[in-house]
């Protein structure tokens, strides 16, 4: 016996529940929280560093792979059973390329960045991080106004 799918637009409105937290999360990263790497002491820097991949993992990575996994059970499930109206597949697509390019800058870009930072403090790297992060920050809000669009379409 198999469990129905919630609907379309249960998927669709968790999904940019989770999307709409990692575009918060990634804002406060951008403006805050990368840049002031600079301000901790270098004797102090790696040990924070490892504290910091750490704890961040623990709030990021459930929320990600919840947001991976919706949007592909959404765009291969849901839409290709029950169609959404014109367009939908679409803009849904375009906000699933949006979150394949965030994994592949999260872990092409900025987790060898972190890698690094992990070893030693690199003023650089971390200037690196605060630069290459803008694709991350980008990508996810263009997602998340994506998947507003598709909700206002999107019936119940």
């Amino acid at each position: 016996m198999t469990t129905p799918l919630p609907s379309p637009r249960s998927l669709l409105l968790i999904e940019f529940a989770l999307t709409a937290m990692m575009t918060g999360i990634i804002w406060f990263v951008q403006v805050v929280h990368y840049p002031l790497f600079l301000k901790i002491p270098r004797e102090a820097f790696t040990s924070y560093e490892a504290s910091h991949t750490l704890r961040t993992g623990w709030v990021v990575a459930p929320l990600m792979l919840a947001e991976l996994g919706t949007a592909l059970l959404l765009t291969f499930v849901a839409f290709g059973k029950h169609p959404s109206g014109p367009g939908a597949d679409r803009l849904h697509l375009a906000a699933l390329g949006c979150l394949l390019l965030i994994w592949a800058s999260t872990f092409l870009v900025q987790v060898p960045l972190h890698g690094l930072l992990t070893g030693q403090a690199d003023p650089g790297a971390m200037k690196s991080l605060v630069s290459t992060n803008w694709i991350r920050t980008l990508f996810w809000t263009l997602r998340m106004l994506l998947l507003l669009l598709l909700a206002t379409r999107v019936e119940g």
